[in-house]
């Protein structure tokens, strides 16, 4: 079932008006017609709806049942994604997306590569939105996550500040106690945060940044993964415990 987003001025007393982009591909990309169903989105809940009418330029919803789908985990994860090079990042705000990352975070490190220019920071985080957007769809989230534009690690640092707990998967780490101790760690309602290191990984001076704000260090592994994998590793790890621990 296909799943939009729409902001309060959409809301009409017995369900919703769309209009724009979305009622264009409603309409002439998908061609769906009166009487088909599909999800709204709107203030963190999505709601089962039934296409009641096309009119002009825009489509009318009436609400079938409220709060149908609740994909939400019970905890909101911050994901800081070393600044990667080539197209990963799109690749790794895709993939975090569907596994219930609330924010995302790019944070430009000291191995970067890749050092975006000030005057294409907006386009690209505009970009980035755009794709946990269509992700956010596509997994049938309630919400669509929060992309940031490039960060500096001091700025991360900031951000950090305001977490529960912060998972910093450290290539140097061995064992996997730790990990299972952190994870244990997680209780409902918590916001987490995972950091990553870009493909050069981290230098022993962000660890112990990251340690003295309260990081713990884990291991995600003997493997080494890309950067890209540590990201889809982290985070499934966080999402399973909690699914599967954490949810009612």
């Amino acid at each position: 079932m296909y799943n939009f987003f729409v902001d309060e001025n959409a809301v009409t007393k017995d369900g919703f008006i769309i209009s724009g982009g979305d009622f264009n591909h409603i309409k002439n990309a998908l061609r769906m017609k009166e009487g088909d169903n599909l999800l709204v989105s709107v203030g963190g809940a999505s709601h089962l709806c039934t296409i009641v009418q096309f009119d002009g330029d825009f489509v009318k919803l009436k609400t079938v049942m409220e709060n149908y789908n609740d994909t939400a985990l019970p905890i909101e994860i911050y994901l800081f994604q070393g600044m990667p090079k080539s197209d990963k990042l799109e690749t790794v705000i895709q993939k975090a997306v569907e596994l219930g990352a609330g924010v995302v975070v790019p944070v430009e490190m000291a191995r970067s590569i890749v050092k975006i220019e000030e005057k294409k920071k907006k386009s690209k985080q505009e970009r980035w939105q755009a794709i946990a957007e269509s992700a956010a769809k596509q997994s049938k989230r309630n919400l669509v996550p929060e992309i940031y534009g490039a960060t500096s690690f001091n700025k991360a640092l900031d951000v950090i500040k305001d977490l529960d707990l912060l998972l910093v998967p450290y290539e140097c780490k061995n064992g996997m106690q730790d990990t299972k101790d952190a994870l244990a760690c997680i209780k409902k309602g918590m916001r987490v945060g995972i950091f990553i290191g870009p493909e050069g990984g981290f230098e022993e001076s962000e660890i112990a940044r990251l340690t003295d704000a309260g990081g713990k260090v884990i291991s995600l592994g003997k493997r080494i993964l890309r950067t890209e994998t540590a990201s889809i590793c982290a985070l499934s790890m966080c999402m399973l415990h909690a699914e599967m621990n954490l949810s009612e």
